[in-house]
């Protein structure tokens, strides 16, 4: 079974240490590369959609959270505040207060709707030590989240677009989800107490789900505390299950941080916030990459797409060559050369590298490469050049095929 603590660390992807404390991960730099990588592909993503990208802080006043509700309802998940002279400063639990500060500091009008506001921040959460677990459950989150700040009218077409983001990162990302959640309210004092909102906004979501063809199960109980939402659903190797993206329609935030817009007819109007997060919090995306993959990562995600493997010294200046015109590409590759131990070993120890270049006497002669991929395949020896053309596309294709016409 393909647990991603394990996995992880032999990997030498992550790892933690007593020091830095419990749900507190640090990155080691091939797991770095997996990160950055995927965080660069949803920033991609999000910018063809037509989000513009934010940076705010990781700390707020404690009035902030009071007024967006997280105080009252929320902060049992929240760290203690810190005394900062006369004030108390809070390690943000979520990354929605400082977007809705973003959209109010300037004047907006309904011609700019609907405004896609990204960042991938740092959140807090003060989990107890026993649900801690590897990546999937975290006190220090980087969370891939985005506000759209738009018109009722807008709102179930801006959702909706978000669903189909969630999708074709899914695909790219070669995630299966498990189900999609519609997540209600359940009873007591968590939530709050607006009837309206809750019906209004649960209306729309369900016409969310209803236009975009997806079928769901309504289960109470799951709510954010201002507002339902839809979750996807995904699941590890033993079955237990864990929500990696969400998609919620608020109208409590916007009228708590008094956000306005002008109209057409030149007044104000209240904004929809619609909340989107197209793979939840990157520490449990990697999770669940890990154990999709097995380690095995799609050669664009892979901390190294190429290893080149002289068989003997003699060929050495030739495999460094073959490393730096990679590397000149942009391809991430390294050299395996013969002081870490036979061919065969060598191989071995790259067996979850996508590609694979032997540089034998008569390959280096030749400016040729013997090619191994991944799956045990052997295309045989070609040009350099086209080696990296072929591995380059794949890449940039981000395609599940490593060798198409193989």
């Amino acid at each position: 079974m393909n647990d991603h603590r394990r996995l992880g660390r032999e990997l030498d992807l992550f790892d933690t240490d007593p020091l830095m404390g419990a749900g507190l991960p640090y990155w080691l730099p091939d797991g770095a590369i997996v990160r950055h990588t995927l965080e660069e592909y949803i920033r991609e993503q999000e910018r063809a959609a037509g989000y513009r990208h934010v940076y705010s802080p990781v700390l707020g006043k404690r009035e902030l959270y009071e007024i967006s509700g997280h105080w009252s309802h929320y902060s049992d998940d929240m760290f203690p505040p810190m005394e900062l002279g006369s004030e108390e400063v809070v390690l943000r639990p979520s990354l929605c207060p400082h977007h809705a500060l973003i959209y109010r500091s300037r004047s907006h009008s309904y011609r700019e709707l609907p405004l896609r506001m990204a960042e991938l921040g740092g959140m807090y959460r003060s989990e107890l030590s026993g649900v801690l677990g590897g990546l999937t459950r975290v006190r220090s989150i980087q969370l891939n989240d985005a506000h759209i700040f738009c018109t009722l009218e807008q709102a179930v077409e801006e959702a909706r677009s978000a669903l189909e983001l969630i999708a074709r990162a899914y695909a790219d990302l070669g995630i299966s989800p498990l189900r999609h959640r519609l997540s209600l309210p359940g009873e007591g004092g968590k939530y709050v107490a607006d009837p309206e909102l809750w019906e209004r906004a649960t209306g729309l979501l369900k016409e969310v789900l209803a236009s975009a063809g997806i079928s769901y199960d309504a289960v109470e109980g799951e709510a954010a505390f201002y507002g339902p939402k839809i979750d996807v659903q995904i699941a590890d190797p033993a079955g237990r299950e864990s929500t990696l993206s969400t998609v919620q329609i608020d109208f409590h935030q916007p009228e708590r941080f008094d956000l306005h817009y002008i109209g057409p007819d030149g007044s104000k109007h209240r904004p929809v916030m619609v909340h989107r997060s197209i793979i939840g919090s990157v520490e449990r995306a990697v999770a669940q990459l890990i154990e999709v993959h097995g380690g095995a990562f799609p050669a664009w995600l892979a901390p190294v797409q190429l290893v080149v493997l002289p068989v003997s010294d003699a060929q050495e200046e030739q495999a460094h060559d073959v490393v730096r015109r990679a590397l000149a590409r942009g391809l991430r590759a390294e050299l395996a050369g013969p002081e870490r131990g036979s061919l065969g070993a060598r191989i071995r120890a790259a067996r979850l590298v996508p590609y694979q270049a032997v540089i034998g006497e008569q390959e280096a002669g030749g400016d040729l490469a013997a090619v191994r991929l991944r799956d045990g395949r052997r295309p045989g020896a070609v040009p350099v050049d086209a080696l990296l053309e072929r591995v380059d596309a794949c890449v940039r294709a981000r395609a599940g095929e490593l060798w198409a016409d193989a």
